[in-house]
């Protein structure tokens, strides 16, 4: 099982003075590549109060595409000065298939954490399975 629920923030920089064209340069292409995406779940670009927001979320058998992993990456690159959160749980990641992670984008970076709050899955978020 793979779920993911996440937002981000988009800024061409981390000064609080984006160029405006630049920036909507920057969400024209994003939302080309949330296009190309075509994802049967939750996957929405929008301008709120004057600022472009992504909103994601899934819940799949497997980890596949669309890839909310390598949106969160192609953002880092595109928009350096963007921020968010996504959390991820996917039973079939080695190592970490009783743990929720949080993918943290900041700065042009994306780092991997696990979430203490809802990590063990199992006894936090469910009952240990019992015959």
């Amino acid at each position: 099982m793979f779920e993911y629920h996440g937002w981000i923030t988009v800024r061409e920089s981390a000064a609080d003075a984006d160029d405006d064209a630049r920036l909507r340069r920057i969400v024209d292409e994003l939302e080309l590549h949330i296009a190309q995406m075509d994802s049967p779940y939750l996957l929405d670009l929008r301008w709120m109060n004057g600022e472009p927001f992504v909103h994601l979320g899934g819940y799949s058998n497997h980890r596949s595409s669309p890839d909310a992993v390598e949106l969160f990456e192609h953002v880092a690159v595109v928009a350096p000065g963007s921020y968010g959160l996504l959390h991820v749980r996917d039973d079939e990641d080695p190592g970490h298939e009783n743990e929720v992670i949080v993918l943290r984008l900041v700065r042009g970076m994306v780092t991997q954490h696990t979430e203490a709050l809802l990590s063990p899955c199992v006894p936090t978020v469910e009952d240990p399975f019992t015959d």
